[in-house]
């Protein structure tokens, strides 16, 4: 029997995040259940071979993901729908392979990684939402959509995110560009924050949603959330909203822009996220 040849796969997974301590496995004797390391065991048992998997984002224990992207590389002669199929097979049900491609053998998920689009979705309701439990975050005041809309304006665009940076976080600097943020829904209802940009500091989206639900329950003015941009303190900023409400939404990079796979890795520059937990 000839040897397989190596090959490289880009992944689009979803997961619900509620049963993982987060997306990366984690060194130490204490054993976790991580969305990584169950995709490793996957392919494990497809393969006979420990294969090299890579996130697009570090979700943290809790947050979910319609759209993350991974890549893995090893030795198997299935085709990508057939090892897709495979691989669903034996993941547990809280994860699957939704899509699968042959990418170079170069490519890695991380740094090819462009930009991310995370969403937070709040109940706004005056009673507990059972069919909603563990997806959506429960306010019960009413929280003022619009004073969050304005807010959400100053966060927009190239700034220094210290004010929403975890404490312990690895990565080297603070500067993130955001794309987008957008409010939708209505008080007393669902609610959601669309945020979309090239990268991401440790729970700096869920630290930007727990501000904002601070601003629509009028404890703080809209303008307040440019001064606590300014301040570049953390302890300014409001609480960290439960990872529960967290989804990965989507990852673009040049394999979602539909560019071919074929020949030579296209030359770029470092991942803004490479080195470092995000999301």
């Amino acid at each position: 029997m000839s040897e397989l040849e190596e090959h490289a796969f880009r992944l689009v997974l979803e997961y619900d995040g509620a049963g993982f301590e987060g997306w990366q496995v984690q060194a130490g004797s204490r054993v976790a259940r991580t969305v990584q390391g169950v995709l490793a065991e996957a392919w494990a048992s497809v393969t006979g071979e420990v294969g090299r998997v890579r996130g697009a984002g570090r979700t943290d224990a809790g947050v979910h993901a319609w759209g993350q992207v991974a890549s893995i590389r090893g030795r198997t002669g299935l085709a990508p729908e057939r090892l897709a199929a495979a691989l669903n097979a034996r993941l547990p049900d809280d994860v699957a392979v939704v899509s699968m491609t042959r990418v170079p053998l170069g490519w890695d998920a991380l740094r090819a990684a462009r930009s991310k689009h995370y969403r937070y979705q709040i109940w706004n309701g005056g009673v507990r939402s059972p069919l909603r439990e563990g997806r959506w975050c429960w306010v019960r005041e009413p929280l003022s959509v619009e004073s969050m809309r304005t807010a959400a304006e100053a966060f927009v665009g190239r700034h220094d995110f210290s004010s929403m940076r975890a404490a312990g976080s690895s990565a080297k600097t603070s500067t993130r560009r955001l794309t987008r943020f957008e409010i939708s829904g209505r008080a007393g209802g669902e609610i959601g924050l669309e945020v979309e940009g090239e990268g991401f500091l440790r729970h700096m989206v869920r630290n930007l949603a727990g501000t904002l639900i601070e601003i629509g329950r009028g404890r703080w003015a809209p303008g307040r959330a440019a001064e606590i941009l300014a301040a570049r303190d953390r302890a300014k900023a409001g609480p960290t909203a439960p990872a529960e409400g967290l989804v990965l939404v989507s990852v673009a990079d040049d394999q979602s822009a539909g560019q071919s796979v074929a020949g030579e890795l296209p030359s770029r520059s470092r991942s803004v996220d490479e080195g470092g937990p995000v999301g």
